[in-house]
């Protein structure tokens, strides 16, 4: 739909804002008029130094007069007379010299008095002409700040005639244009949906059609190898059965343990000799190997996508050799072994699977992982790694792989144990359930158990493959106590539905 770039709810916006603006201004302009400064009283100077006694001081300070003091014309008075003034003398020569100092001292404080008043006189002239320059300024501003108003109330209703003018011209034409414009895009909108569910329909049958051709290429070449096999082997195959490729033969359990039969055809699986019918159950797996190799490329990923996804675990097995993958699939972990050049083979029980990595230029085998490893000898591993295998196995079979892993893995040695997180409901009802070859889900604590108990010391569960945050549950924002309680709420939530989709042991 054509939306118009200018509202009716946008013009009362703008309105509402210009009244403000045009209040606030006012108010600034009355608080600056209250504001203005008026001349002040300035403070007279002060008065000047008292030079009252200056004449005296400066006439009397000398109490000795020059030669002494006049002596008496008789000998003896002579005598006693000059006795005594050396007696005194000492006394009024002191006497006369801090007269001295203080009349100085007094004439000096005269001299900075006159020159402090003169000083203040002239500073607080300067000061009554800058306060009545600054007064004058204010009374300027506040005139030219009233005068804009009305400046620009000219120019506003000038603007507001010529533009209602050209606006009322502009309506008309720019309505019958826009009502034209309007029925075009409603027009091409309705020939683009048509359009995109056409590219859809095509893009959904192209997919079909290349998983189909793949499936039927897969079928076909299967079928060419099982009745080659059947023919070399001295006759041909009956419609609906095969016989057994070499090495898919189950294994003997161990002592007290099932040998139930597991799903045919994923790694690590055994197979089941026959069913109750005599149906070979080992030759339909090799038939129908090519469905499940099918069903991880559209579900599980390209091999670009897993090979990112593996990247987490190369590091720890930096440094080893002798590397077992089992249920190796296409191979792709192999692929990255060899290019930090760690030595590594691969087995697994899907023929196709095994032919994808051969293809490649893999060392792969075809075979049942619990007999792979019966006929290893003890220490003979450098590392064991099973990406999404063990929830395809019956417990007895589980715990049976894990002790075979501890007895053929060297001291320090790393085991990595991949499958999906059971805990996470979003992970286990789209994950797990998907693929009918899942026997059970593996709870974190449950795996790390029963690895710990066949012997590995040091154990730890890594999580991988976080629901991306758009597609958990979110939580509020407005800071209310009924907030914190739903986001508490969906915070449990979110940590049972969308853990991650992934773990290791």
């Amino acid at each position: 739909m054509f939306d118009r770039t200018v509202t009716p709810e946008d013009l009362a916006r703008l309105a509402r804002e210009r009244d403000e603006a045009d209040r606030a201004y006012n108010d600034a302009l009355t608080a600056l008029d209250r504001a203005l400064q008026r001349m002040p009283d300035l403070p007279h100077p002060p008065p000047g130094p008292d030079t009252h006694q200056a004449a005296a001081l400066n006439e009397r300070w000398a109490i000795i007069e020059p030669g002494g003091p006049p002596m008496p014309a008789s000998w003896l008075k002579r005598k006693l007379a000059g006795f005594v003034w050396r007696l005194v003398a000492p006394m009024f020569e002191r006497q006369q010299t801090f007269n001295s100092t203080l009349v100085d001292h007094a004439n000096r404080n005269l001299a900075v008095g006159d020159e402090t008043r003169r000083s203040v006189e002239s500073t607080l002239a300067l000061l009554h002409d800058q306060l009545q320059a600054l007064v004058v300024f204010e009374q300027h501003l506040i005139a030219l700040l009233q005068r804009v108003t009305l400046y620009v109330d000219t120019r506003d209703r000038a603007s507001a005639a010529l533009s209602r003018d050209l606006l009322e011209g502009m309506a008309a034409n720019l309505s019958s244009l826009g009502d034209d414009m309007l029925k075009r895009f409603e027009t091409v909108e309705a020939r683009l949906e048509r359009q995109h569910a056409r590219i859809e329909s095509v893009s959904s049958t192209s997919a079909l059609a290349q998983h189909t051709a793949l499936a039927i290429k897969r079928a076909i070449a299967r079928l060419t190898e099982v009745v080659e096999r059947g023919e070399a082997e001295g006759g041909p195959v009956a419609p609906g059965a095969a016989a057994v490729p070499a090495g898919a033969a189950a294994a003997p359990a161990p002592s007290g343990r099932s040998t139930a039969p597991l799903r045919p055809g994923h790694p690590g699986v055994h197979p089941a000799e026959a069913d109750t019918e005599g149906f070979n159950q080992a030759a339909a797996t090799t038939v129908d190997a090519f469905k499940y190799v099918g069903f991880e490329e559209h579900f599980r990923g390209s091999q670009h996508d897993i090979r990112a996804r593996l990247g987490q675990y190369v590091d720890l097995f930096d440094g080893a050799s002798d590397v077992v993958d089992i249920g190796c699939g296409r191979g792709e972990f192999l692929e990255l072994l060899r290019s930090r050049g760690v030595t590594a083979r691969g087995v697994d029980l899907n023929q196709q699977m095994v032919a994808v990595c051969r293809e490649r230029g893999l060392d792969a085998e075809e075979g049942d992982a619990l007999g792979f490893l019966r006929r290893q000898a003890d220490q003979a591993l450098g590392g064991l790694i099973a990406i999404q295998v063990v929830e395809h196995l019956q417990p007895d079979y589980l715990l049976a792989l894990l002790d075979e892993a501890y007895r053929t893995l060297r001291p320090g040695a790393r085991l990595v144990l991949e499958t999906i997180n059971a805990a996470s409901w979003f992970a286990f009802f789209q994950s797990y359930v998907r693929d009918i070859t899942h026997v059970r889900p593996l709870h974190p604590d449950t795996l790390a158990y029963y690895v710990r108990a066949s012997g590995f010391g040091e154990v730890r569960v890594q999580f991988s493959a976080p629901v991306p945050p758009a597609h958990r549950l979110r939580r509020m924002n407005d800071g209310s106590e009924v907030a914190d309680t739903v986001n508490a709420n969906v915070d449990r939530l979110n940590d049972l539905i969308f853990a991650d989709l992934d773990y290791a042991v």
